[in-house]
């Protein structure tokens, strides 16, 4: 591996940019950019757009070219490609920029050849999840969408549990829309929902919710039986679900910097809610909410889980989610007598949703909304002569190192 340097050479204005087909499998129908916005980024900036034809993507390649782009059918020679997940191998062109989720800040295990690999074709990977504000605030992400989906994941749960509720997949929608006009025709049976995160995630959970009639409480009001809503909901930030150790006061910023100091409150939550999504943030270092034990104890009470958040057991806020569930097979059971994954909906089983690419499923959505924000906050600096601080913050690599930022990925990629 070549010796690092903190010197790079100046970058050449772009000409050109291509929206890739997605290589990793299983395939991922999101994009990018939409019709209406590649058309209005080759207007705007005055390059070129080149598609490279898709039969799985969320826009047709009838769409992109109605409105004068050019769809090609093999990967078009191009100065900046844009996908969404990880491109293959055997797929990257040595020397070009790209923008993808890498998967890699994180070291990775099952990244870490691809990262090789773009350091060997001397690649500019330029990761979406590293593109920040000044503030250290991601100006583009799916996790609204995340959220959007993984709550009517939940309910769908729920419904197939009690048989209360007839929910479609939100993946045979058309988009969100279409959802919510069919929330309008079901009545909600009884629940209680507690929801945890009040981020991006969390918001697009609360959407749903609201949009299902939901009547959503205080904490305070949701930990008293009497004269609840008869369906209900209450969303937990940092002060509710955790406490200091010593019992001293909770303060968010020493959450944030010492989280091993505190210890979980959740359970008075985890004894009268019966459904529970999870949509925060969480670090190893930060308590769980519930112990396995905790789980199996009588006066537990939840019996569905939407971990939108997804981190696998035993490294996890959640010690039920054992793994990914899938698009295809959104849902499964946890016995919590074994701590063993069963068939989900039986009596006694807690019925988890933990899907991890859960903006899949609404693809059109959350291709538009993402679009639209690397419209506004990102090409205008990506497509001038020199990066920005903001781009640079967000390259990982460059002509074969790693940028000085991602030093610490050294060890990841050594031979």
């Amino acid at each position: 591996m070549a010796p690092r340097t903190a010197i790079f050479a100046a970058m050449s204005k772009p000409t050109s940019i291509a929206l890739i087909r997605e290589g990793k499998v299983p395939p991922d129908r999101r994009v990018v950019f939409t019709p209406l916005q590649s058309r209005e980024i080759k207007e705007r900036f005055g390059i070129r757009v080149m598609v490279e034809s898709s039969p799985i993507r969320c826009f047709q390649d009838e769409e992109y070219a109605a409105l004068g782009l050019d769809v090609l059918s093999f990967r078009p020679d191009a100065d900046i490609y844009f996908g969404v997940k990880e491109v293959p191998i055997d797929q990257l062109i040595e020397g070009k920029t790209y923008l993808f989720f890498s998967h890699t800040m994180k070291k990775q295990p099952y990244n870490r050849t691809l990262l090789r690999a773009i350091l060997d074709k001397k690649i500019r990977l330029i990761d979406y999840e590293a593109l920040t504000d000044d503030l250290g605030k991601r100006v583009a992400a799916f996790g609204y969408y995340a959220g959007v989906v993984g709550a009517h994941n939940t309910i769908y749960t729920y419904g197939k549990r009690t048989g209360l509720i007839h929910l479609p997949r939100m993946k045979h929608l058309h988009d969100y829309a279409e959802a919510r006009d069919f929330y309008e025709s079901v009545d909600m049976p009884p629940m209680r929902v507690v929801v945890t995160g009040t981020g991006r995630v969390g918001k697009g959970v609360v959407r749903v919710l609201k949009d299902m009639r939901l009547t959503e409480v205080s904490p305070e009001t949701f930990l008293k039986d009497e004269a609840l809503p008869i369906s209900c909901f209450t969303v937990l930030s940092a002060e509710h679900y955790v406490r200091r150790k010593d019992g001293g006061a909770f303060a968010r910023s020493d959450f944030y910097e010492h989280p091993q100091e505190f210890e979980s409150a959740f359970w008075p939550y985890a004894v009268r809610a019966n459904i529970f999504i999870n949509a925060i943030l969480w670090k190893a270092e930060a308590p769980v909410f519930f112990t396995a034990e905790q789980m199996a104890e009588p006066g537990f009470r939840i019996r569905t889980i939407g971990d939108v958040t997804c981190d696998i057991a035993p490294v996890s806020s959640v010690p039920s989610t054992l793994r990914a569930s899938s698009i295809e097979d959104p849902v499964y059971g946890y016995d919590p007598q074994t701590g063993q994954e069963v068939k989900p909906y039986q009596p006694g089983v807690i019925d988890v949703m933990a899907i991890d690419n859960l903006p899949s499923e609404l693809p059109r959505d959350a291709a538009t909304a993402f679009g639209a924000a690397l419209l506004e906050y990102v090409l205008p600096d990506l497509l001038q002569d020199n990066p920005s601080p903001m781009i640079e913050r967000a390259t990982i690599t460059r002509d074969g190192q790693l940028t000085p930022r991602f030093a610490y990925l050294q060890d990841y990629v050594a031979d």
